[in-house]
């Protein structure tokens, strides 16, 4: 397996922001679906992936 390297800026705060405004707009999404479950159990699934994002991007911002 060969090493990856980024030949472009990335600029980690401000995916950090992004991720942390995605997480708290489908947290919203899920408490005004008033139950339905196609919306909650799709939300579910979206905050998995972006728990997946925070480890890898937002977890890493602290460090820097």
């Amino acid at each position: 397996m060969s090493n990856t390297q980024v030949d472009y800026p990335v600029d980690l705060k401000e995916m950090d922001a992004i991720i942390r405004d995605v997480k708290e707009k489908i947290q919203r999404l899920k408490e005004i679906s008033g139950g339905m479950q196609c919306v909650d159990r799709n939300c579910d699934r979206i905050l998995a992936s972006v728990k997946m994002l925070e480890l890898n991007i937002c977890d890493v911002i602290e460090f820097l």
